[in-house]
């Protein structure tokens, strides 16, 4: 059975189209049963090249856990956030069969972006301030941006209908990390996604 996304528009400030995606894939996804052809069907809809971006989803939040009971420096959670971003991405690409890099996709059809990779290169750690405020939705766009591609965001819950097209009031809900709104200042076009059975956790 082919997977079913309810899908829509944040931001659209052109009308031509855009030749390459970034998808954001919400870790939180990743303990879905059918999360792999859930997967396979939202990249069949994406134009040109596709780079997937795996949020941290469980082990990011056990490392909030961590971090809540025994706070370690604000530096040390960060990289280690995003090391766990590593992690599920190599996991999915290997699940999923899909190639992992440490490049978006340009010529590549399709690609996982290891990001923990991707930040390393060329010293992008320092374009990105250091916080929980900081997440896999922000690196998404950094990545887009970086691209020039169209950012998909593909996570558990959808937007709240009245932040649609306000970036600010999507991070104010926490729909989108706080950082997001300077993150994806640039991107001309935004959209949504949400597995058409919707879960009860957040993001």
């Amino acid at each position: 059975m082919t997977a079913v996304w309810m899908q829509g528009v944040i931001r659209a400030t052109t009308d031509t189209a855009i030749p390459r995606t970034v998808i954001k894939f919400g870790g939180s996804l990743l303990v879905r049963p059918a999360w792999r052809d859930e997967l396979r069907s939202l990249v069949a809809d994406s134009n040109g090249p596709t780079t997937i971006v795996i949020g941290g989803g469980r082990l990011a939040d056990g490392l909030r856990a961590i971090d809540a009971a025994s706070p370690y420096s604000a530096e040390v959670m960060h990289r280690a956030a995003i090391d766990a971003m590593g992690i599920t991405a190599r996991l999915a690409a290997e699940a999923a069969s899909l190639k992992l890099a440490a490049e978006p996709a340009c010529d590549e059809r399709l690609v996982v972006l290891d990001a923990a990779a991707w930040l390393s290169l060329a010293g992008r750690y320092d374009d990105l301030p250091v916080g929980w405020h900081v997440t896999s939705d922000s690196i998404a766009a950094a990545v887009a941006t970086a691209c020039g591609a169209a950012l998909v965001l593909a996570k558990s819950v959808p937007p709240p209908p009245e932040c649609t097209g306000s970036l600010a009031s999507l991070a104010r809900e926490g729909w989108v990390d706080d950082h997001f709104p300077i993150a994806a200042a640039d991107l001309e076009r935004i959209e949504w996604a949400v597995p058409s059975i919707i879960p009860t956790s957040n993001r």
